[in-house]
């Protein structure tokens, strides 16, 4: 009931019409990311993710991750598949050629990444992780730790983990209490607990490389006295082999909601007084070292919005195919008819079909303007694309996992009471989705991060230039897709009204601003949505009237689009007048009102 298959055709026409797939080997260190090199990639991909990983998603979270004596066991349907991962080179694709990186473009990997987090959302965090992990040690590690950790790091043989938070220090990184005191040789002894670390312990792997917020003494208070560290579980050798056991330990798995066979670990560093950990970067830098891996992990767990969608919509409409039930509204015959008949069911497997595509797409273009940051020759351009990205990262993460839970939730209405039982397998997309609008900063905390900060970022010219964009992609609009300009215009009037009036506000308007923040993202994301679904709507028409391609997906992808702009965006544009009411409602009621009397 559960099967997947990965959608190559959609996600190939995405990664034309919204990330310049066909410009890729144009840009310097993408020349083999030639159409037939991504093509075969994509291809083969999907079949290890649907052929492969999918069908071990059930069996993995009914098996978990089970904890005895500081050792976690995962199911053993993973031995197999992580095996075939990391031998076919999977976990290379974008990483760097100095460290055994194929030096792809970081979309492409984000494309397999879709499907293989579709197969089993579960595992996917593992190399998630460990691929933030990579690029934190990219960035900030010095020749000597790269050297030592990357190379296996890269080709999959270690895993990394985040190790942020502890019982005390939530969001709110600053408070955390882990202490890291230098030692002669110039390595640190770390001492402290960590809690709700994916993937921080298990067997999978031969070492396990965490990545470790700490305080030095004498540190500054707050966020701008943490400092970085790798912390291996097993400490390595000078000839890059595996030594002794470091002082870390799991003393705890944490029993979820979902994603069961992701052991969710609580661990324990310096027991003995000898936990060894290095520095990365320098000291009190450790926070602005962490946003590199944050930032990657903020994407891919967007990601995870979009991949539980996808396959919680796959399912849907096959159950909606074969379930018979009630005759068709409107029809003589009172003979039962598929559930997919049904105009209520119909609504709902396109709002499914059309949040899903607008959310992919702009995770796709978010992590194109990260290439063209890191490949451009032209620095305006890279610049522009930095911003960009920037301004994108938290619509990525936010609005493509509020949409993964009304999805997935969605998929279990489609299948009824059947959905509702475990056997039919719809209500693991459910649980396991549940947590991506929570975790790598809370989706609140992603709204505030795009008012706070990308809405002033250098005077607000991000936020301008992509509005402008839509203005004039709406004035060039054609054929019958151009009777969607009145919806688009009236929705890029609300996101450009509700941006001025946030910008606006300034220091003294800051409550105003954050009461808004979670409901601007939503109109934000919503409005660059329905423009990129437009936009690869007018390809489509155009290809359509050519006779080129696959007639039947190329007017699948012009409805949607139509759906998205008359159905969905509307109820964005009705967000203005909760962005700009301020906060003044929010404190009327004393805060001993909120508890109920009994």
């Amino acid at each position: 009931m559960t099967d997947y298959k990965a959608p190559l055709e959609e996600i190939s026409f995405v990664l034309e019409t919204i990330s310049s797939m066909k410009e890729w080997d144009k840009l310097p260190g993408f020349e083999d990311a030639s159409e037939d090199m991504v093509a075969a990639i994509l291809d083969e991909g999907g079949k290890f993710a649907s052929e492969m990983i999918a069908p071990t998603n059930g069996p993995c979270d009914l098996f978990g991750a089970k904890l005895n004596d500081g050792v976690v066991t995962v199911s053993p349907e993973l031995d197999p598949i992580h095996k075939a991962y990391v031998e076919n080179g999977w976990n290379t694709l974008a990483n760097n050629p100095e460290f055994g990186g194929q030096g792809l473009p970081e979309t492409l990997s984000l494309a397999f990444a879709e499907m293989l987090t579709s197969a089993n959302m579960a595992y996917s965090l593992h190399w998630i992780l460990s691929n933030g992990a990579v690029s934190a040690i990219q960035a900030h590690g010095s020749d000597a730790i790269k050297e030592k950790y990357l190379p296996k790091m890269v080709s999959g043989e270690w895993s990394g983990s985040m190790n942020l938070t502890e019982p005390a220090a939530g969001s709110d990184v600053g408070a955390l209490k882990t202490k890291a005191e230098p030692q002669e040789d110039g390595s640190y002894h770390i001492k402290g607990q960590k809690i709700f670390i994916s993937w921080g312990e298990h067997e999978l792997s031969e070492n396990i490389i965490h990545l470790v917020l700490a305080r030095t003494p004498g540190a500054p208070e707050g966020t701008r006295g943490i400092s970085m560290f790798v912390v291996p579980k097993y400490l390595v050798k000078d000839d890059g082999t595996r030594g002794e056991r470091n002082d870390v330990k799991c003393v705890g798995v944490e029993h979820k909601l979902g994603i069961h066979s992701s052991p969710t670990c609580v661990l324990s560093f310096g027991e003995k007084n000898s936990c060894v950990g290095y520095l990365v970067g320098r000291e009190n830098k450790g926070m602005a070292n962490m946003f590199t891996m944050m930032n990657h992990a903020r994407i891919m767990v967007g990601l995870q919005g979009v991949s539980i969608g996808e396959r919680a919509y796959q399912n849907a409409v096959n159950f909606a195919a074969e379930r018979i039930q009630s005759a068709q509204i409107g029809s003589k015959d009172r003979s039962s008819v598929a559930i997919i008949n049904h105009p209520d069911i119909r609504r709902t497997l396109m709002t499914m079909r059309a949040h899903i595509e607008a959310a992919r797409a702009i995770l796709y273009r978010n992590v194109w303007a990260i290439d063209q940051a890191h490949k451009s020759t032209d620095e305006e351009a890279k610049r522009l694309a930095l911003g960009e990205s920037d301004l994108l990262t938290p619509l990525s993460k936010a609005y493509a996992t509020d949409i993964g839970c009304e999805v997935a939730s969605m998929a279990v209405q489609v299948f009824g009471g059947m959905g509702y039982v475990e056997e039919t397998g719809v209500a693991q997309f459910y649980r396991d989705i549940r947590i991506a609008p929570i975790y790598e900063g809370t989706n609140g905390i992603q709204a505030l991060d795009l008012v706070g900060r990308k809405l002033n970022m250098d005077g607000g010219e991000h936020w301008k230039h992509m509005i402008a964009e839509i203005k004039a992609f709406v004035q060039s609009m054609d054929r019958s897709l151009s009777g969607q300009k009145e919806g688009l215009s009236e929705g890029i009037k609300a996101l450009e009204s509700a941006s001025e009036s946030l910008f606006a506000n300034g220091f003294e308007g800051l409550v105003d601003t954050a009461a808004g923040a979670t409901p601007y993202l939503r109109l934000f994301s919503t409005v660059v949505g329905a423009y990129l679904l437009a936009k690869q709507a007018v390809i489509a028409e155009r290809r359509l009237a050519g006779d080129e391609g696959n007639p039947v997906f190329l007017k699948a992808k012009i409805v949607t689009a139509k759906f998205y702009i008359e159905q969905i965006l509307p109820t964005a544009v009705c967000l203005l007048g909760p962005i700009t009411a301020g906060a003044d409602r929010l404190y009327e009621i004393e805060e001993e009102g909120f508890l109920r009397q009994g």
